[in-house]
């Protein structure tokens, strides 16, 4: 995996790359407390990648805590190299809590 200097963007250095097929859909999770008021938003070019699904799994618990796992179904439209940032906003909040950076490397499907 190497990237060229031209293309090279510091703020990806400690991102997770995934590697995908052009039509075909990849599950991105992240945990997440409803209770909190923690939300993810994802930012990505809709122009190369498509959300096709938003869930939230909750974690069953005695408790009135809303936590678990948000689930984001993506899918890539056209081949290339994208950017998907995460960040978990608080309602309350102007500035994220957080940021998750993820690399989307979509390369053409093998049917042609």
């Amino acid at each position: 995996m190497s990237t060229s200097s031209i293309d090279h963007s510091p703020a990806l250095d400690g991102s997770d790359c995934r590697k995908v097929t052009v039509d075909q859909s990849f599950f991105i999770r992240l945990w997440e407390d409803r209770t909190r008021g923690e939300q993810w938003v994802p930012s990505y070019d809709t122009q190369g990648l498509a959300l096709l699904s938003d869930e939230f799994l909750r974690i069953a618990s005695n408790n009135a805590v809303e936590n678990g796992q948000r689930i984001f179904e993506f899918k890539a439209v056209q081949s290339g190299d994208y950017q998907l940032v995460f960040e978990k906003r608080m309602g309350w909040k102007f500035t994220a809590e957080d940021r998750r950076l993820f690399r989307i490397e979509a390369g053409p499907s093998s049917r042609t």
